[in-house]
């Protein structure tokens, strides 16, 4: 595969980004490609390795090594450095519906299994997954491919994000009919509400909706199927039903009860800034603009919060994490769960605010409110860390309380599954952990044998990544259960 002597002649090379003072005044994409030379030799540093780990998503005590997809990273790094684009991409489509999605959001955790990580940084595969399919795309070779037949089946996919798309894809590309119901707006689900457009251009979305389109799946926007009657229209006219909704319900967080204006979900601020990039008409009752944010969390999502708070214009900055510093990965999330990798939204803090604004072991104790219940200021406070049982327990530490100013407090505190008026219209029960699941069975089936799921909805909230693997994996099961076989 690739240059057998390519990792010890190139270096790792990744495309550059916009300086933070520039890139903070848009909502555009910031990332500039490498020139095809320099993915050319990436993918020359692909070598033999024997034990490809970067495709075998592989877990090892609660972390994912490699490609949940199983992409053929070798394959296609190779087909790269031998100048054979149609090849590459073939192979890269094999295993993966969307890589325009996953080049740009996912968290590479190919890289993370790269066996020249080992003694030296790994190949830069992500990137040349992303110029592949651009190249493609650019170069009108992604042509619409409509199923050569059609069976007489007929499938419901409930939500448009990453898992629901993947989903609908398979079995439209099986000869299945397809009819995707999304409640919001616009296509998308995740993909389009909850990624900032700087991450995932919208019209990156728009483009793989559209071809879809053309090889024949349909798409239904404000399309609200949460009540029994609704559910039961579906039943009706279709053979099968996808349930891919998503873990859309916000963890509870203590501090924001009460708060009538100034505080929100992450996932709702999103939302709102996106909807308001979109259509200019809408005012946003979450913008920034000239407030004191403040976001709760260590994720990616925190960290999109803040950067989204950066480009509305806010006029101060603070992030709050619970966990040490050391338990927390330079890209956000917990050691383990996702290679090393700078923070573009601490990149920009510091060259806007001049500091880190993160402060770590510190959590929002209460929220302060004037007499209509707006928000004015939270009241933080200082934790340990000690182990206790084996496991590590937060202390808050005594005197070291001190108040904030704040008129938007942004809780990216996590998810605790999915909506139950989806689940209660099917005639479905969630787990003990809020994810539509049987329980100890690694099935994509419901209580209800039509109805299927897949996604955040089945597995909690995760990355776009596993759910495009998730809803490949429920269109087999869908496809089995409707013909008896699969060959997907």
């Amino acid at each position: 595969m690739g240059k057998s002597t390519g990792f010890l002649e190139y270096a790792r090379a990744v495309g550059a980004a916009e300086p933070p003072l520039s890139r903070v005044r848009h909502f555009n994409e910031f990332h500039a490609p490498l020139s095809a030379e320099l993915r050319r030799e990436q993918g020359g540093r692909c070598m033999d390795c024997g034990v490809p780990f970067c495709q075998t998503g592989s877990k090892f005590g609660d972390t994912v090594y490699g490609c949940p997809l199983h992409n053929l990273i070798p394959e296609w790094n190779d087909m790269i450095w031998s100048g054979n684009p149609g090849h590459a991409l073939s192979r890269l489509l094999k295993t993966n519906d969307f890589p325009e999605f996953t080049g740009r959001v996912c968290p590479a955790l190919c890289e993370q299994a790269c066996t020249c990580s080992i003694h030296g940084e790994p190949v830069t595969i992500r990137e040349n997954e992303l110029g592949v399919i651009e190249d493609a795309f650019a170069e009108g070779r992604m042509k619409p491919c409509p199923p050569a037949a059609r069976s007489d089946k007929r499938v419901a996919v409930v939500g448009s994000g990453p898992a629901g798309l993947a989903c609908a894809d398979r079995l439209n590309r099986r000869g299945h009919h397809v009819t995707v119901f999304e409640r919001a707006d616009r296509v998308g689900g995740l993909l389009m509400y909850g990624i900032p457009n700087m991450k995932l251009p919208k019209e990156i979305v728009l483009r793989r909706t559209d071809l879809m389109t053309a090889e024949g799946v349909e798409f239904r926007v404000n399309a609200d199927i949460r009540t029994p009657e609704a559910a039961a229209k579906l039943l009706d006219a279709y053979d099968a039903v996808v349930l891919c909704c998503g873990a859309s319900k916000p963890r509870p967080y203590a501090p924001m009860e009460g708060v009538k204006s100034g505080a929100a979900f992450a996932a709702d601020y999103l939302t709102a800034a996106t909807r308001a990039l979109l259509s200019p008409g809408y005012r946003n009752p979450l913008c920034a603009k000239g407030r004191d944010v403040i976001v709760v969390g260590a994720g990616f999502t925190s960290s999109d919060c803040a950067a989204t708070a950066i480009r509305q214009g806010c006029r101060s900055l603070v992030q709050l994490v619970r966990k040490p510093e050391a338990m927390v990965r330079p890209g956000g999330g917990l050691w383990g769960t996702c290679p090393p990798a700078p923070d573009y939204a601490q990149e920009e803090a510091e060259a806007v605010f001049g500091a880190d604004v993160r402060r770590f072991e510190t959590i929002v104790k209460a929220c302060v409110t004037d007499g209509e219940g707006a928000l004015t200021a939270v009241q933080t406070a200082s934790v340990e860390w000690k182990q206790s049982g084996g496991r590590p327990r937060m202390e808050e530490l005594p005197g070291t309380e001190e108040t904030l100013p704040c008129d938007l407090l942004l809780a990216a505190s996590g998810f605790a599954g999915c909506e139950e008026d989806v689940c209660a219209a099917f005639g479905v029960k969630p787990d003990r952990r809020g994810n539509l699941c049987l329980e100890g069975l690694d099935s994509h089936r419901t209580q209800n044998e039509r109805v299927f799921t897949a996604g955040d909805m089945r597995r909690g909230s995760s990355l776009v990544v596993w759910a495009i693997a998730e809803g490949r994996a429920a269109a087999s099961e869908v496809d089995e259960y409707l013909m008896g076989y699969t060959s997907l």
